[in-house]
């Protein structure tokens, strides 16, 4: 098998009982953070092009993959693909969001169910009707993952977008004009018990189901849209932890817990 252009390794570099579950966040460090501190004898796979891979065991010794899609729906697409390529089947994307409805606090955790996907990329997987809908699987032992672990969170509808400015309604920008469209979406999207807004899992929703993979999605709020547009840095790395424990937690259940 020739080497996928983009992730840099191929299946026969998994060894010989390659993994098939990969934990994708956007953000590199997020990769290395999850394959050193929570991985046992992790080895880096590839770092083309900034998207570093990592191959190691949970202590649970299901081996899996700790990667990087980097930023946005578009470059997340062509990971995955080239992730399914070399036998990956179950992706959780750990991410960061911000909330746009009061009860949903920095620091907590959001599971994604669905997602309101306004993203071109996933205009080309399928069309804008598909449901963008994560796996209902794996999605009840992300959120019985959180409640062993004692962690507050809420399982519901994303709004999944392109942009983090202009299509999260952020005026404090360099484009302080937002679109005629875009002006009062956060207020129309909390009407419609939309909890976040986030820039990918619409996308891998969509490519779960069209593709044939498992795909969930789980979020730390780092940013409570209902007060202000900024991150909050003080609740992040507690937040981003309790994600990442999340989704190890229910990859390493999964299998007692479903079917």
């Amino acid at each position: 098998m020739l080497i996928p252009y983009h992730i840099g390794f191929r299946r026969e570099d998994l060894g010989e009982k390659p993994p098939t579950t990969a934990l994708l966040c956007g953000d590199p460090k997020r990769a290395s953070l999850i394959a050193q501190s929570y991985l046992q004898s992790s080895r880096l796979l590839s770092d083309n092009r900034g998207l570093n891979s990592y191959i190691g065991t949970l202590n649970s010794g299901k081996t899996i993959i700790s990667t990087t899609s980097g930023m946005g729906a578009s470059s997340l697409s062509i990971v995955v693909n080239e992730l399914v390529q070399v036998g990956i089947r179950q992706i959780i994307r750990i991410g960061t969001c911000g909330s746009i409805q009061d009860n949903i606090l920095p620091s907590s955790i959001v599971i994604s169910s669905a997602a309101l996907c306004k993203q071109g990329a996933a205009n080309d997987i399928a069309p804008i009707e598909y449901p963008a809908a994560a796996d209902p699987f794996l999605t009840v032992a992300m959120a019985k993952a959180a409640k062993k672990l004692e962690v507050e969170y809420h399982v519901g509808i994303t709004a999944s977008v392109d942009t983090f400015y202009e299509g999260q309604e952020r005026t404090d920008s360099a484009n302080p004009y937002l679109i005629r469209q875009l002006h009062g979406i956060t207020q129309e999207y909390r009407y419609l018990n939309i909890l976040n807004y986030e820039m990918e899992c619409g996308t891998l929703f969509k490519m779960g189901n069209v593709y044939g993979f498992e795909a969930g999605c789980v979020c730390a709020v780092i940013a409570q849209r209902t007060v202000g547009e900024n991150v909050i840095i003080e609740s992040k790395e507690s937040a981003i932890h309790n994600a990442i424990k999340i989704a190890v937690t229910a990859v390493s259940d999964y299998e007692e817990d479903v079917y």
